[in-house]
C-alpha cells in the first residue's frame, strides 16, 4: 500500500503485475463494486424474478469466464480486473447467503469459519511465495492465491456485516459508520508505520461490510431504516460510476501501452 502522492519506484517487473496500484480511485471502485455485489444479487434474485438458484448459477459461470480472461491477460487490464471483482463480490455474497438462508448456518458460525479459511489461504500463500504483497502479483500461482483470498474476503465481509447489522441489531446506518471508522483506523495505523500488507488486507475485508451496509442503507425502505432508493436505481447508479472510473483507468493504461511502442 502506498500513498498516491508518493508512488513506488518503477520496478523491472512492473509490466507483469496483474493488479492495480492502491490509490484513492482503487478504494472508491472497490467499495462501489462491493455495494453492487449486494444490491445486484438482490435485484436479480428477487426483483428480476431469477430466484437465488438461477442467479447463483449464472453469476458463477460469468465469474469463471471473467477470471479465465483475467488469468490469460499478460498484464493488468482495468476493465477485465474490475469486472472480475464485481462478479467475485456477487458470488462471495451468495456463498454466505446460501449458508445462512439455505443451510441455516448461523452467522456466529460462518463468520469465524471464513476468517479461519482466509488465514489459512494467507498462511499457505506466504509459505509458498514468501510474500503477501499485492505489488508482487507477477505469476499465475500468486494470482490464484490472490483471487482465492479476494473471494474469501467477500464471503467473510458479508457474514461479518450481516452479523453486525442484523444479528447484533446495529442497523444499516450505524453499521456503515462503524465499519467506516474501522477502515479509517486501519488507514491511520498504516500511516503511523503499521505493516502495509496487514493493514491493506484488514481494510480490504472491512470494505465489504461497509459497502454492504451502505447498499442496504440506500436500498431498503424507510420503515426498515433505509433511504428507499431500491436495488435497481442504486445498482444502476453505482455501476455507472464504476464504468466511468474504470474507463478512465483503461484509457490511461492504453495510453501508457501506446507510449511504449
Amino acid at each position: 500500500m502506498h500513498h498516491a502522492l508518493h508512488p513506488e519506484p518503477i520496478r523491472p517487473d512492473a509490466d507483469l503485475i496483474k493488479v492495480p496500484a492502491i490509490t484513492l480511485s482503487f478504494w472508491i471502485i472497490k467499495i462501489l463494486c462491493t455495494t453492487v455485489g449486494e444490491t445486484g444479487a438482490d435485484y436479480l434474485a428477487f426483483n428480476a424474478g431469477w430466484g437465488p438458484g438461477v442467479t447463483s448459477t449464472v453469476m458463477a459461470l460469468l465469474l469463471i469466464t471473467a477470471l479465465t480472461l483475467q488469468l490469460r491477460k499478460p498484464h493488468y487490464t482495468p476493465w477485465i480486473y474490475w469486472l472480475t471483482v464485481v462478479l467475485v463480490s456477487i458470488v462471495g455474497t451468495q456463498i454466505t447467503d446460501l449458508l445462512t438462508d439455505g443451510l441455516g448456518v448461523p452467522l456466529t458460525v460462518s463468520t469465524p469459519i471464513f476468517a479461519g479459511l482466509l488465514v489459512t489461504i494467507f498462511a499457505v500463500w506466504h509459505r509458498t511465495e514468501h510474500t503477501l504483497s499485492i505489488h508482487d502479483i507477477v505469476s499465475r500461482r500468486r494470482e490464484l492465491f490472490y483471487w482465492a483470498a479476494i473471494l474469501c474476503t467477500f464471503a467473510l465481509g458479508t457474514a461479518a456485516g450481516d452479523l453486525a447489522t442484523e444479528a447484533l441489531h446495529l442497523g444499516f446506518a450505524w453499521g456503515a459508520i462503524a465499519f467506516g471508522v474501522l477502515i479509517a483506523l486501519s488507514y491511520g495505523a498504516w500511516r503511523l508505520g503499521g505493516n502495509a500488507v496487514l493493514t491493506f488486507w484488514v481494510a480490504y475485508v472491512l470494505t465489504r461490510p461497509f459497502g454492504a451496509a451502505l447498499g442496504d442503507l440506500l436500498t431498503q425502505g424507510k420503515a426498515d431504516g433505509g433511504f428507499g432508493m431500491g436495488t435497481s436505481w442504486t445498482s444502476a447508479l453505482f455501476l455507472a460510476i464504476i464504468i466511468m472510473l474504470v474507463t478512465l483507468e483503461q484509457f490511461s493504461a492504453d495510453s501508457k501501452t501506446f507510449e511504449t511502442y
